[in-house]
C-alpha cells in the first residue's frame, strides 16, 4: 500500500489562521477491507467553509477534530478496489480531505460519486459542477428565485461560486452585478463571466455609504436579490440599496471568520423593506443536486461559463494556498493539484 501525506489541523486559531496550526505528516495506508476502494486524489479543493470549521464554537456542523485530516472535497481516481461498483480507473468525486489518498467505505450511501470527464474537466467537480455551483444555483433559484429583468447583485463575484451565479442568472434573463477585490478581477468578471457591471470594494477602503453609492450608480433601479458571501460593510452597504419586497440568499461570512462578531448597522431596513434573509447549507438540500448539476454541465460544455481556476502544487502548499485564499490571492477556484 502507498504512502499517504496528509496534513492535520494541528491547533485552533487565536484570530487568524496561520500555518502553524496545520501538521504535515507521512503515514502509511491501511489494507482494504471488504466493500472499501482506494481513491488517489488528483485534486484538493480549498473553501471558505473550512476555516469555520476550524473554530471550536457551536455552528451547523462539528468542528474540526484536532489531529486529523483536515476536511475537503477531493477529485480523484480509484487505484484499488474491493466493492464490485468501483472498478480501477474510475474517477470519482469525495470528501477525501487533506491528503493523497483516502480510505473509502463505499458501501456507505453518498461518499463517492463517479464523473464523466468527456464534457467537463475533472477538476471542475470541484468547482463550477460541483458543490459551489449548486450552492450559487440553489441560491439563486430556491431563495432569489429572480423574474426576467431582476438587479442582482453577488459579492465574491469571481470565486467559484460567484462566477457560476453570473452564469445561472443571465441565462434566466436578469442584470448581474458583481463586488470583487481589485482592478483585475472586475475585468474578468466582466470580460470573460458576462457580468454588467463590477465594483472594486477596495476602491471604497471599508467605506459604507461610499460603496452604497457606487451600487446605487450601477444598479439605479435597485437591487432585487442578493447572494451574500462575505458579510460585514459590504452587506451593509447592499442593504442601503435593496428594493422592498427584494431576497437575500446568505451563504457565507467570510470577513466574520476569524472569530471577530459581524454588526449589522442597519437591521431596520430588513423590516422596513420587507426583505427575505435567508440562510443556508447546501449539504442540507441534495434533492436538487441533480437538476443543479445538469443546468451547470451545460452552461460549462456551451462556453457561457468559462471559470478560472488557481492551482497550488502538492499537498503541502495547501496551508498557503488555504491562507491566501482566505485573504483573496486567488482568482477563480483555490484548487491544490495533487498528481
Amino acid at each position: 500500500m502507498p504512502r499517504n501525506t496528509q496534513i492535520l489541523l494541528a491547533s485552533r486559531p487565536q484570530g487568524e489562521a496561520t500555518v502553524d496550526n496545520f501538521q504535515l505528516v507521512v503515514t502509511e495506508t491501511p489494507p482494504l477491507q471488504e466493500g472499501q476502494v482506494l481513491v488517489r486524489h488528483h485534486y484538493l479543493s480549498l473553501d471558505p467553509y473550512m476555516r469555520g470549521r476550524m473554530n471550536a464554537g457551536k455552528s451547523y456542523a462539528p468542528p474540526q477534530p484536532l489531529g486529523e485530516v483536515m476536511i475537503g472535497a477531493t477529485v480523484g481516481e480509484v487505484v484499488e478496489s474491493r466493492h464490485p461498483d468501483y472498478a480501477v480507473g474510475d474517477q470519482v468525486v469525495g470528501m477525501g480531505g487533506w491528503q493523497e489518498y483516502s480510505v473509502v467505505d463505499a458501501r456507505q450511501p453518498g461518499v463517492l460519486r463517479k464523473v464523466d470527464t468527456r464534457q467537463v474537466p475533472l477538476s471542475y467537480y470541484l468547482g463550477a459542477v460541483g458543490m459551489p455551483g449548486v450552492t450559487a444555483w440553489y441560491g439563486l433559484v430556491k431563495i432569489i428565485a429572480p423574474k426576467a429583468g431582476d438587479t442582482l447583485v453577488v459579492s465574491a463575484a469571481t470565486g467559484a461560486v460567484g462566477s457560476a451565479f453570473a452564469a445561472l442568472a443571465k441565462a434566466r434573463g436578469c442584470r448581474v452585478v458583481g463586488i470583487a477585490g481589485g482592478s483585475e478581477k472586475c475585468r474578468y468578471a466582466l470580460d470573460e463571466l458576462g457580468f454588467d457591471a463590477c465594483i472594486d470594494y477596495k476602491l471604497h477602503q471599508g467605506d459604507t455609504q461610499s460603496l452604497a453609492r457606487a451600487l446605487q450608480q450601477d444598479c439605479p433601479q435597485g437591487i432585487d436579490g442578493y447572494f451574500e458571501n462575505v458579510g460585514g460593510w459590504i452587506m451593509d452597504a447592499v442593504m442601503l440599496q435593496m428594493n422592498a419586497f427584494s431576497r437575500m440568499a446568505l451563504c457565507g461570512m467570510i470577513a466574520g471568520y476569524d472569530g471577530q462578531p459581524l454588526p449589522m448597522r442597519y437591521p431596520a431596513l430588513i423590516l422596513t423593506q420587507r426583505m427575505r434573509l435567508e440562510g443556508f447549507i447546501v449539504s442540507e438540500h441534495m434533492d436538487v443536486w441533480p437538476q443543479a448539476l445538469q443546468e451547470l454541465t451545460e452552461l460549462v460544455a456551451s462556453g457561457k461559463l468559462r471559470p478560472r481556476e488557481t492551482i497550488a502544487q502538492g499537498i503541502a502548499s495547501a496551508p498557503e494556498a488555504f491562507l491566501g485564499m482566505l485573504k483573496g490571492k486567488n482568482l477563480g477556484k483555490q484548487l491544490v493539484k495533487l498528481v
